[in-house]
């Protein structure tokens, strides 16, 4: 369930347009993935096909990029053996052979070259953007077993993959109705006071206020975004817990999600260490206090890991 792309706002999440292919001139080399320039956010859990080169359908044959190749292909056959031997020599291809052996070695670059492009952008999974959600709720000292944890903070941190800044924000408390008064404890490992819980608005109009805005930022529609935690608490626990409460259905946007702490400990071969912070997670993969500046703190983690 988690660690994958999530679902727009009432509904699957939409991928945008990607760039179309330009045509190349006689005698260019093939345009190569800008690897530093996309960012490819692929963690570790998102299934990804892999990518084979299949020719053999005619409908495959519709796709820009065969075109593409029979002009690159006639300009090839338009050069002289001079000419042929120069541009394999800048590719650092073998130049001996007849005229029709190096426009076949040459034609076959060419094609390996734009296929792989094709391939590379279908295949990989392009998020525009990252909602980055660290819930807090309301706990006790020991996080005895029969404590019912309520949402009291819902924080969004919008971030753009294109250029790893942070773009917008949402940050609302959260009224709870069942454990309306907060401990010491949860005061002081949050940061969240009484006076801001009594006065803030209830789950469900906290919830219709974050799909607002989402649908507001055109995620899902125009926008390819995924919903990113530290840890499954956050949605498989603290989210389907405040709905059941709430009596609500759990939105679809939080059906999957990418999990930075399974993707850091991967990424940096780490196992989990620490026994909690006391509200029922354990120590988060990043040092920080206040939710909004804890979701701000995984923007910088992700910027670190790509």
């Amino acid at each position: 369930m988690e660690d994958e792309q999530s679902h727009q706002p009432g509904g699957e999440a939409v991928a945008p347009a990607r760039r179309g292919s330009r045509g190349s001139a006689c005698g260019e080399e093939a345009q190569r993935p800008n690897s530093e320039k996309k960012q490819r956010w692929r963690l570790d859990g998102q299934e990804t096909k892999g990518s084979k080169f299949i020719t053999s359908s005619a409908s495959d044959f519709s796709d820009p990029v065969y075109k593409e190749i029979a002009i690159t292909n006639g300009c090839i056959n338009r050069m002289s053996k001079e000419e042929l031997r120069a541009k394999l020599s800048e590719f650092k291809l073998e130049t001996r052979g007849v005229k029709d052996v190096l426009k076949k070695r040459l034609k076959n670059y060419y094609k390996k070259q734009k296929l792989m492009l094709k391939e590379g952008n279908c295949a990989n999974s392009y998020y525009d953007y990252i909602c980055v959600i660290d819930f807090e709720a309301t706990c006790e000292e020991g996080n005895p077993p029969e404590f019912i944890h309520e949402i009291i903070e819902f924080p969004v941190v919008l971030l753009n993959t294109h250029t790893l800044e942070i773009e917008d924000t949402f940050q609302q408390y959260v009224r709870p109705e069942i454990n309306t008064q907060l401990s010491d404890f949860c005061i002081n490992l949050t940061g969240i006071t009484q006076d801001q819980v009594d006065k803030a608005d209830t789950f469900p109009q906290v919830l219709k206020k974050v799909i607002d805005w989402m649908k507001l930022k055109e995620l899902g529609t125009k926008y390819k975004y995924s919903i990113l935690t530290d840890g499954s608490w956050d949605m498989s626990k603290f989210l389907n817990i405040q709905c059941q409460l709430s009596r609500l259905k759990y939105p679809p946007f939080a059906k999957k999600w990418i999990n930075i702490r399974k993707s850091y400990g991967n990424f940096y071969k780490r196992k989990e260490k620490g026994s909690g912070t006391g509200n029922g997670k354990p120590q988060p993969v990043w040092k920080g206090k206040l939710t909004c500046d804890e979701s701000g703190s995984l923007c910088k983690l992700l910027g670190y890991q790509h």
